[in-house]
This record gives structure tokens, sequence and C-alpha cells, in this order.
């Protein structure tokens, strides 16, 4: 016999916000180019940044981050799926990340959204992307 109830598993979602002394049109430049998002997160990046592009993150600690890329406002929004080739939680492409950017002084105000995370998965990516986007303020205010 089969139950009337049907399950849902639950989604949450997480935001972090950043500010960069850079202006958006540069902190674009390091969410967009491969060379530049390798430097503040990952050991390797292959990103073709176009909607339907690959976003591929090898980090240094050896996973791997796949997706693509769902959209792409110059200096303003860049938002593509995520997921993790060796995390079964997270299969590649399973979730989505919006990063926007706000002019603010002389830099920039940035918003990262991580949505369709499984809540078991919330504490780690909002403990991991903090400590990214930290790393990604640093990395754009001393480019050498």
């Amino acid at each position: 016999m089969t139950s009337p109830h049907k399950s849902r598993r639950i989604l949450t979602e997480i935001v972090v916000e950043q500010r960069v002394a850079a202006p958006p049109q540069v902190v674009y430049q390091y969410l967009t180019e491969s060379q530049l998002w390798a430097r503040w997160q990952g050991a390797d990046a292959d990103l073709d940044p176009r909607r339907g592009g690959i976003f591929a993150l090898n980090m240094p600690n050896g996973m791997l981050a796949r997706g693509e890329f769902t959209e792409l406002i110059p200096a303003r929004r860049v938002a593509f799926t995520w997921g993790w080739v060796d995390r079964p939680g997270i299969p590649p492409g399973s979730t989505t990340v919006t990063i926007d950017l706000a002019p603010e002084g002389d830099g920039t105000l940035l918003t990262l959204t991580h949505s369709e995370l499984p809540p078991e998965e919330t504490e780690p990516h909002t403990v991991g992307w903090i400590g990214h986007l930290a790393n990604l303020a640093l990395t754009v205010s001393d480019p050498s």
C-alpha cells in the first residue's frame, strides 16, 4: 500500500556579503576570467563566460566543482550552476550560485546567494564562501 503523503526534500539558501576595494567592472573580471578566478579560489579554473558555457573549478584540496553559466550581466551579475564531481549530495549543476555586484563608494558590495543546497551542506558552504570571498577581496586589492 502506498502512502497518500509525498515527501519533499527541503532545500536551503545562504547569502554572503563581501566588500571589495575595486569597482564592479574589475571584480566582474575575477568572476569570469579563468586565470583570475583560479588566483582567489582554485588550483585551476576553466570558465566559458556565456550563457550555457562551462564552469569548472579544481580546488586546491583536489575536489572538482562543475556547472554552467546561466546569467552574465557585465559589472552587475554572474550566475552559474554548481555541484561537486566527487560529492554525491551535491552533483554537478544541482545548485545555483548568483553573485551580484553593486557599486559602493569607490569599491563594490558583492552579494553571493547559493540556493538549492541540502540543509546539511549549508554550514560547510557558508564557511567556504566566507573564506573564499575574503580571499577574493585580498586578491583584488593586491593583484601582484
